[in-house]
């Protein structure tokens, strides 16, 4: 049964996680009629949201792979666009430490791979240098690599701001919208959803964690995804200070390893684990993996025993059998396939788009007619770094809210009043950083409720916090 009310849009994504709101805000600007589909009560609801917010150089990508190509263009389009956004970032560098013999056989082929990469800024230091820039650094370091150019990223605002321009330009969005099934008849998708049905003419699959099921709706699936689990652990914000770079291990066939780094947000974040698993969804911390993670973390950063751990959280990456990105197009069918990001997906999204716009150019065009705007909008997003301006240190906020991460009450009122007002208390959380902090909105809930219920009574975010 078609929904008459609905438009035959030009283009569907589905899943708003950072890649699919960035393919989304890409083909908005092209002049496509787009509409981003998602499960979830919010966007990042499924891999995206647990991430080490990390802005990567591509400077241990396999060389020569779309990976590589897409976290190099979406690297510098990040740099070109931040400002204009209002995005900060933290330019930190990285080293990666090498704290036995093994791994320090290991640093010249990163820095090799480095270099063929085009990334030719890093270098292998000795370990004088390295404790000349970390002095904090346990004993026992024998060498790392330098790469200057990794950095530090708000991991949420910067999806929200690609969905925000693709909104300012005309394209839409569902929450709790999740796809069931889809046909395709004369040229036409027709998806069905929580909300009714859907028609497009193209459909990309930005699905994450759920990418194979959703892609079994055009054929057979060519993946499978088997989640990859990973819990962090987030210190109290004066242990940041005890490091300056980015601390990365030699990574192994498995995985990149514990990190330790410092957030935006201020506080310093150790992991992820690697775990796999078989339920896509349950993302859960585990008490022994913690402990052990936190031995690990002490082993590299010793004065981590004297502070306390604020939160712990875990997240599912959406590892495929293979280790390459499973991007790929079905023009006969009107589908894009984009399976198999996983830890780069943040800093590769852009690249992603670009690329997923090319292949649409090449292989599709014209399936339906564009129509780019002719001034570009700029959202400016409220920054939420520790290390940046912020809006308590200005006039008129109605006052801090939440201490903790000293929230005002003017950021609160604004979400709401934003192109993406927040559906779910998540997304408050995520927009505004309240209740986020060491207290975990034990001082600030209720204030928040009551401002929350002042503006919106039946909004489900209060509904969240009884």
């Amino acid at each position: 049964m078609k929904n008459q009310n609905e438009p035959i849009w030009d283009a569907i994504v589905i899943g708003g996680g950072v890649v699919g709101c960035a393919v989304h805000r890409k083909f908005a600007l092209m002049g496509a009629k787009t509409l981003l589909l998602e499960r979830g009560g919010d966007i990042l609801s499924g891999a995206s949201k647990a991430n080490s917010a990390l802005l990567h150089t591509g400077f241990d990508a396999p060389p020569d792979s779309l990976e590589l190509t897409c976290i190099q263009n979406g690297y510098r389009e990040f740099m070109e666009i931040k400002d204009r956004m209002n995005l900060p970032l933290l330019q930190t560098g990285a080293l990666v430490m090498a704290w036995n013999e093994e791994q320090l056989s290991k640093l010249p082929d990163i820095v090799a791979k480095a270099h063929k990469n085009g990334v030719m800024d890093v270098e292998q230091i000795d370990k004088e240098e390295i404790y000349r820039r970390e002095p904090g650094l346990a004993e026992g370091a024998l060498g790392a690599v330098s790469v200057p150019g990794e950095a530090v990223m708000d991991p949420w605002s910067s999806p929200l701001a690609y969905l925000t321009q693709a909104v300012k330009h005309g394209a839409e969005y569902r929450f709790h919208c999740e796809v069931e099934s889809g046909e395709f008849s004369d040229g036409m998708w027709t998806l069905q959803t929580k909300k009714g049905p859907f028609r497009a003419r193209l459909v990309i699959n930005c699905a994450g964690i759920n990418g194979d099921v959703v892609e079994s709706i055009c054929h057979p699936s060519p993946f499978q995804i088997k989640p990859r689990k990973g819990q962090f652990l987030i210190y109290d914000k004066a242990a940041a200070a005890d490091i300056n770079a980015i601390i990365l291990p030699v990574p192994t066939a498995v995985t990149k390893g514990v990190l330790l780094t410092k957030t935006i947000f201020g506080n310093l974040l150790l992991g992820p684990t690697a775990e796999e698993q078989d339920d896509r969804w349950k993302a859960e911390v585990d008490e022994e993996v913690l402990k052990d993670l936190i031995r690990q973390g002490s082993k590299m950063l010793p004065t981590l025993a004297n502070y306390t751990v604020t939160a712990t959280y875990a997240g599912l990456r959406p590892a495929t059998e293979e280790k390459h990105y499973r991007i790929a197009d079905y023009p006969e069918k009107q589908w894009i396939c984009v399976g198999g990001i996983r830890s780069t997906g943040l800093t590769s999204a852009l690249g992603v788009a670009q690329h997923i716009a090319q292949l649409y150019t090449e292989n599709f065009s014209p399936l339906f007619e564009l129509n780019p705007p002719q001034d570009i909008i700029w959202p400016k997003m409220p920054v939420l770094s520790d290390y940046h301006e912020r809006d308590y240190q200005h006039e008129h906020n109605g006052g801090i809210v939440c201490h903790c991460e000293l929230v005002t009450r003017r950021e609160i009122e604004a979400v709401f009043d934003s192109d993406i007002p927040p559906e779910c208390l998540g997304g408050l959380r995520r927009r505004t950083r309240a209740m986020m902090g060491r207290c975990n909105g034990f001082f600030c809930s209720n204030k928040v409720a009551e401002i929350i219920n002042n503006r919106f009574e039946n909004t489900l975010a209060v509904e969240e916090l009884k």
